[in-house]
């Protein structure tokens, strides 16, 4: 049986206790959470599920070596003394990504350009030639991570970033994040026990990231590749059976999830998105106006958007978030309503008082997932029912 070995998964900040939770409840031992990252350990069919259905992981990293840095030589001899012959051949591609916090080095490309040369000089004295940098897709991506004078060296195992699910082909002018999305979902308690909303879908990503935490699908099923496809000791029969027994846990939905854009050509590029990603007999999209729109059925509904910020998007952000307000409170009853926006200010135009903040980035923007609960009477005679 092989032996477990430590990974490293890394997220957006303020995603750290999902991704532990989501580790842990996949079968991960050893977690302890880091900033933006968990460690943990598996073993090599772990990190094959791990990278299949982690929605909030983006990489999800293998360590070869841990040591202290004290400048570019020593990174140099370091990188060196790993044998890479154990995990590419020469007439393979390579890149280096190199992520780095401290004084001791204050240049990414630098470092990376250090770690490449010392891989493409070990080869050439080993071979008489030297492998190629291939920056789109390698046949390995190396991963540095230096932080003060601590250094570790990992295969990246992901390849392109985990929130490039494969499923969105055709996007607007501001999409959601994917890992993003879903993670804002899994904050906002989404796990499909209600009927779902995005009253402004976009290019439908919160939409078919809701979808596949109700149906508990995958969320990287539809990506052509990972990173260790790539890899030597590469075993597709093992993934094979990974991804059927994780088909296997894929549960009935019984409510709705729905769609609202204003834009014809949003409506038109998210149903395709959902068409990509083979949901479409569970969402459902239409040209509406939020504002003008009211709630369809009695039961309880859950809605979690992604409003415009006026960041990419001009709008008039006084009156659209004062509307966002009146719209929730007016049509929108027995609704628990998140959303999230980086422009702080307009939660002051609102007029409606938060139940929950919680502090995410989009991007580099600092935002706010915040939730408005919405009773189907008012709040005092919803009380005095309970009581």
């Amino acid at each position: 049986m092989e032996e477990n070995f430590k990974m490293l998964a890394k997220t957006l900040f303020g995603f750290e206790e999902l991704l532990a939770r989501e580790l842990r409840e996949l079968g991960a031992g050893d977690i302890e959470l880091g900033t933006r990252s968990v460690s943990f350990t598996g073993d090599t069919g772990f990190m094959y599920k791990a990278n299949l259905c982690c929605r909030t992981a983006i990489k999800i990293l293998k360590p070869l070596k841990f040591f202290v840095v004290k400048d570019e030589h020593a990174l140099y001899a370091a990188v060196k003394s790993i044998d890479w012959s154990k995990y590419m051949r020469v007439n393979d591609t390579f890149a280096v990504n190199a992520t780095i916090s401290g004084e001791q080095f204050t240049h990414s490309l630098f470092v990376a350009q250090k770690a490449k040369d010392a891989v493409v000089d070990q080869f050439r004295e080993n071979t008489g030639e030297r492998p190629s940098v291939d920056l789109k897709f390698p046949s390995l991506s190396i991963d540095i991570h230096i932080r003060e004078n601590r250094c570790t060296i990992s295969l990246d195992s992901s390849g392109v970033s985990l929130h490039q699910r494969g499923y969105r082909l055709a996007t607007n002018i501001a999409p959601i994040n994917e890992v993003l999305a879903a993670g804002c979902l899994m904050l906002a308690g989404w796990k499909g026990h209600s009927d779902f909303l995005d009253p402004m879908c976009g290019s439908g990503t919160m939409l078919i990231e809701a979808a596949m935490i109700a149906c508990n699908i995958p969320p990287n099923l539809n990506r052509r590749q990972f990173g260790f496809e790539n890899w030597h000791d590469w075993d597709p029969d093992l993934f094979d059976t990974i991804e059927a027994a994780a088909l296997k846990k894929i549960r009935e939905f019984h409510f709705t999830i729905s769609g609202y854009d204003k834009a014809p050509s949003a409506v038109e590029k998210a149903n395709e998105n959902v068409k990509n990603a083979e949901l479409d007999e569970f969402i459902t999209i239409k040209q509406a106006d939020f504002f003008t729109t009211e709630k369809e059925r009695e039961r309880h509904l859950h809605m979690v958007f992604n409003p415009p910020y006026g960041e990419r998007l001009e709008i008039d952000m006084e009156p659209f978030y004062k509307n966002i307000g009146d719209t929730l409170k007016q049509n929108y009853k027995d609704t628990e309503a998140w959303f999230i926006t980086s422009n702080l200010e307009s939660l002051k135009h609102v007029g409606l008082r938060t139940s929950r903040k919680i502090k995410l980035y989009n991007g580099s923007l600092e935002s706010r997932l915040v939730k408005y609960d919405i009773y189907a009477g008012s709040k005092k005679a919803k009380f005095q029912k309970e009581d």
